[in-house]
């Protein structure tokens, strides 16, 4: 049985997901570019996330956002599911987008490990060995110099979206920093040089890098050689520090107790029962008592 998730307002998270069967259905293109961006943007304007960082690489994304509502599932959602239907649309495909089980929101404890993440986040087209630095990357990537800049106008794509259907025809993108962080310019100046020392890394360890020439060439039914990882770990939380990660893991467990406890009640017929804090999807669909904030 999958553990339930708690989704508590004002986390940060990496968000991650990958295509199915690690074809390259997301690699850079302009249209593949755009429409990425554009249902980033509306999607993340909807459910009130604040992006800290973004990569999409060819077969899989990565994101860093900061969820003040508690509507990460939602916006995970849309973002999925619209960014399927569109790009199967322009592949001409019919088959699942995504891979089973491949949805991941590790929870970030601490602007250290917030600002881990991002640098782990852009360096990633680096640490792949695809291109020497993150900027050359031509697809989808958020520049630490953009954090706290003017929000960025996203036009709506000429493909698959109607003119005259209900999705706006332009929305605005902005990088902002995370709390933690004195400023903008501290996260960004932070995050640039911790991202270099990421992209320094992955040059001294011998190994050649694809080019950007050889990454556009690619075929969107091509996946990277060898073979596909499988029963890795799958985080629910992430720190920096040893102990902050304990404490973490220890509020997941007990939330994961309670929220059990409180779901066999449930279940008997107890309709006047506290679900722990943080309780999601039985809140949404069904109206369950959730407890308040402590």
């Amino acid at each position: 049985m999958t553990a339930p998730r708690q989704v508590l307002k004002g986390s940060t998270y990496l968000v991650t997901r990958r295509c199915s069967q690690r074809q390259f259905l997301l690699k850079p293109s302009e249209i593949t570019n755009g429409i990425f961006k554009y249902v980033l943007a509306v999607a993340a304007v909807r459910y009130h996330i604040k992006v800290h960082a973004y990569c999409v690489l060819s077969n899989h994304f990565h994101l860093v956002v900061t969820d003040p509502m508690g509507r990460l599932p939602a916006f995970a959602q849309m973002l999925a599911s619209l960014v399927a239907r569109a790009l199967n649309a322009s592949w001409g495909r019919w088959e699942s987008f995504w891979a089973p089980s491949s949805y991941s929101a590790v929870r970030l404890e601490g602007p250290e490990a917030v600002l881990e993440k991002a640098a782990y986040t852009l360096a990633n087209p680096v640490a792949a060995h695809l291109v020497r630095r993150g900027q050359e990357w031509p697809g989808l990537w958020s520049a630490p110099e953009k954090v706290g800049t003017r929000a960025e106008e996203v036009q709506r794509p000429e493909v698959f979206f109607d003119p005259l259907g209900e999705m706006p025809e332009s929305e605005t993108l902005e990088l902002v920093a995370p709390k933690g962080f004195d400023s903008a310019e501290e996260f960004g100046e932070k995050l640039r040089m911790r991202l270099t020392e990421l992209e320094e890394k992955a040059a001294r360890d011998g190994r050649g890098f694809l080019g950007v020439r050889r990454v556009l060439a690619q075929r969107h039914t091509d996946r990277p050689e060898g073979r596909e990882p499988r029963r890795n770990l799958k985080p629910r939380v992430a720190a920096v520090d040893k102990w902050k990660r304990v404490e973490a893991l220890a509020r997941v467990t007990a939330f994961v107790k309670a929220y059990r406890e409180a779901l066999e009640r449930f279940r008997q017929g107890a309709r006047d029962v506290v679900f722990p804090r943080g309780t999601y999807l039985l809140r949404i669909t069904l109206g369950v008592r959730c407890a308040a904030a402590g």
